[in-house]
């Protein structure tokens, strides 16, 4: 049975299919099987949703019905990323994981090894590039950095983009895609409160008015970030998007955290 217009697919059974530590907190994986064939091309800084194996390796299979999906053996652990890329030719998706310590995903892809197997739904997202926007002010900490690689890519080639990036030591410095506007600088975490480094940068910030913002970083953070733009430099909310990827202390954050509230 398909499901009714609406309802969400089922997610898509996949493998692992090559594993890359990129920097110390960072592990490249990509995926690949059947199950991606026509997986829709991921619009910049979109979301998938990724399903775990149980302690046994076993994944859980979806029904689907009527009302849309249920899981008869339980509902398995769920956490969401940033796709960093599709391949069309080899069929394979690339997501990167922030390894820190605890936490179902970040323990998973740490001991993650080709053959493994997940499950992969999606891919979403409420962010629509403008390309006739050619400024931009962008930042984030290591949860953001595939979500900031695909938007440099996307940008339109007379866009200019002031790029601020909070890791924790100078080892989480990594490439990045090529832009002939872009300015990159990277922030070493000193301060112990996520995205302090960040809040710095843009509050020294020189915003135009033509300059938008896009800023993904610890829940706390963000909107402190979005604070001081909206309420202290007049930025219109049109030419501002945040995301909350975390929260410092907890294990499971809300996924759809725009900093809005």
């Amino acid at each position: 049975m398909s499901p009714r217009p609406g309802h969400r697919p089922p997610p898509r059974p996949v493998e692992v299919v090559a594993v890359e530590r990129i920097a110390p907190r960072l592990v490249s994986i990509v995926f690949g099987g059947e199950a991606l064939r026509g997986f829709p091309v991921p619009a910049p800084t979109s979301h998938i949703k990724l399903f775990l194996p149980d302690a046994d390796g076993n994944l859980a299979s979806p029904v689907v019905g009527p009302e849309g999906l249920t899981w008869p053996e339980g509902r398995p652990t769920m956490r969401t990323y940033t796709p960093r890329r599709y391949d069309e030719a080899t069929n394979t998706l690339e997501v990167q994981f922030v390894l820190h310590g605890e936490g179902p995903a970040s323990v998973w892809a740490e001991q993650a090894t080709p053959g493994d197997r997940v499950a992969i739904g999606g891919p979403g997202g409420r962010f629509a590039l403008d390309p006739g926007v050619t400024g931009w002010w962008i930042g984030g900490d290591e949860s953001a950095l595939p979500a900031i690689a695909t938007l440099i890519e996307a940008l339109p080639a007379s866009a200019t983009a002031e790029i601020h990036l909070e890791v924790a030591a100078p080892d989480g410095h990594v490439g990045l895609p090529r832009h002939p506007g872009i300015e990159v600088t990277w922030h070493d975490r000193t301060d112990p409160r996520p995205g302090a480094e960040l809040l710095r940068a843009v509050r020294e910030a020189g915003l135009d008015d033509r300059t938008h913002v896009w800023c993904a970083c610890e829940a706390v953070a963000v909107r402190e970030v979005r604070a001081h733009l909206l309420a202290e430099r007049a930025l219109a909310p049109a030419r501002l998007t945040t995301r909350g990827y975390w929260r410092a202390g907890e294990a499971n954050h809300p996924d759809h955290d725009y900093g809005e509230d």
